[in-house]
């Protein structure tokens, strides 16, 4: 059994800062890759920002510049810090893991979602 629980969502105005968090807990052999998706309504769900192990980046272009992502891997947590944030940012956030539980063994997790509003 594997659990991401995500945190740090809420309320906010355009131009003002939140920060999310999630951490991976259960029989964790290792973590490959962490993201953050979002789903806004109405809308499908899209990839906001990933870190794989290395790591290395990437991000959607609608944050490139406002959103950081960033992992500590002793404590199987990613973040996403949000800065700038614009009324479109609106959505449900996803945190998502590609998590091995053997050797041999990779799945994709994810967590329950936090909303996050932002009023203009």
């Amino acid at each position: 059994q594997v659990h991401l629980v995500e945190s740090g969502g809420g309320f906010v105005q355009a131009g003002g800062s939140l920060r999310l968090s999630c951490a991976a807990s259960g029989s964790i052999f290792s973590i490959n890759s962490m993201g953050w998706y979002r789903q806004a309504p109405g809308k499908q769900r899209e990839l906001v920002a990933r870190i794989t192990s290395g790591p290395s980046t990437n991000y959607a272009d609608s944050v490139k510049g406002r959103f950081t992502i960033s992992r500590d891997n002793a404590k199987n947590t990613v973040w996403l810090q949000m800065n700038s944030l614009k009324p479109e940012d609106t959505a449900v956030y996803y945190c998502n893991a590609a998590i091995a539980t053997t050797r041999l063994r990779v799945d994709a997790y994810w967590g329950q979602g936090t909303q996050v509003t932002v009023s203009s």
